[in-house]
């Protein structure tokens, strides 16, 4: 059937409950409608929605004649009622508060410093829109949504944990940004690397992979960002007849996925990584490290206060998973731990 008109049904069409999304809109079928498709007869009625999105709602359960859940091929009669529970679009919940745990390891009236667990995406994305830090953070403090990206002022990898430090006022952030970009703020960061891996620095730009656009690497020329990284080697072990590292990284700049892309380019890609390796060690298969991910956690972070300019200092033990894994493999328990004192901010 050809494509009527939205004029024609008017005065069903505008029989709302509430034509806001994630409301219920009541339909009657017009007569010049009768018979076809459901998904077809909603996209005349609704042209607002695309037809694949009303495909969605009809599977998923969300359009209904008298309390019954309909099918997609189902025929639709004159005078039909169907009422439409209207869903948003997953990247439309990204920037709404939701009551979700947070281990918050300091907080004052200018910034959070906060341990994030492995698994928890920094910023809503693609395939993550819900269930973020940012998410978090606007529930447990709301007001921070008036602050640019919500105060995150950096991101660790979805399946890194460790230290991470947030604004609450615009002032906070501008000053924090100042020092990452001054390269005055500490970060170390915990590793387990394949292989003997020799105390060292990487000095490799990085950018977007050409042959991947979803991962990084060294990219030389104008498309790469200056990007340095030092290694401290803290110990070794043997799994059968493979090396097995345990590092201590410290980062002078905060490219994406940096620490990864470094060791891989390196020979060394980190336990769990499952995206930066040429190849998995078949010892790999031996072990249990129940993160999905990447052996790395952001274990000390270093700033100067921004607004009374005190030098402070964190550290975050090592997760339940990381520690197992550090046994496993016979590390001394000891093997993350750093003398702050040590350090200078």
């Amino acid at each position: 059937m050809d494509n009527v008109s939205d004029s024609e049904f008017s005065s069903s069409a505008d029989e709302l409950l509430d034509t806001e999304e994630g409301q219920t809109r009541q339909l009657e079928i017009p007569e010049a409608l009768a018979g076809e498709r459901l998904d077809k007869v909603l996209a005349q009625l609704m042209p607002e929605f695309s037809r694949n999105r009303i495909q969605g709602w009809i599977e998923a359960g969300y359009v209904k004649s008298h309390g019954q859940i309909l099918k997609v091929r189902h025929r639709s009669q004159a005078g039909e009622l169907i009422s439409v529970d209207i869903q948003p679009e997953p990247e439309e919940m990204a920037y709404l508060p939701e009551d979700i745990p947070l281990e918050i390891v300091f907080e004052d009236d200018d910034l959070l410093i906060i341990n994030k667990p492995a698994g928890m995406v920094v910023h809503p994305a693609a395939g993550n829109w819900q269930g973020t830090l940012l998410n978090a953070l606007l529930h447990h403090y709301p007001k921070i949504g008036e602050v640019p990206r919500c105060g995150i002022v950096h991101r660790l990898d979805k399946e890194t944990s460790g230290l991470l430090m947030v604004a609450k006022t615009i002032e906070a952030q501008l000053d924090l940004v100042r020092q990452l970009e001054s390269r005055r703020v500490v970060r170390r960061y915990f590793a387990l690397a394949w292989g003997l891996v020799k105390p060292q620095t990487i000095d490799a730009p990085i950018g977007r992979d050409p042959k991947d656009r979803l991962k990084m690497a060294i990219v030389r020329g104008q498309q790469g960002k200056v990007a340095i990284t030092h290694i401290k080697r803290l110990a070794t072990v043997e799994l059968a007849d493979k090396s097995i590292t345990a590092i201590q990284v410290q980062l002078e700049t905060g490219r994406t996925h940096q620490i990864r892309v470094h060791l891989e380019s390196v020979g060394h890609p980190l336990l769990g990584d499952l995206v930066y390796r040429k190849r998995v060690p078949a010892q790999a298969a031996q072990l249990e490290f129940a993160r999905g991910g990447q052996a790395l956690h952001a274990l000390v972070l270093g700033i100067l206060h921004p607004r009374t300019q005190e030098t402070m200092l964190w550290q975050a033990p090592l997760p339940p998973d990381m520690t197992d894994l550090v046994h496993q493999l016979g590390f001394s328990s000891e093997v993350a731990q750093v003398d702050l004192e040590s350090l200078d901010v």
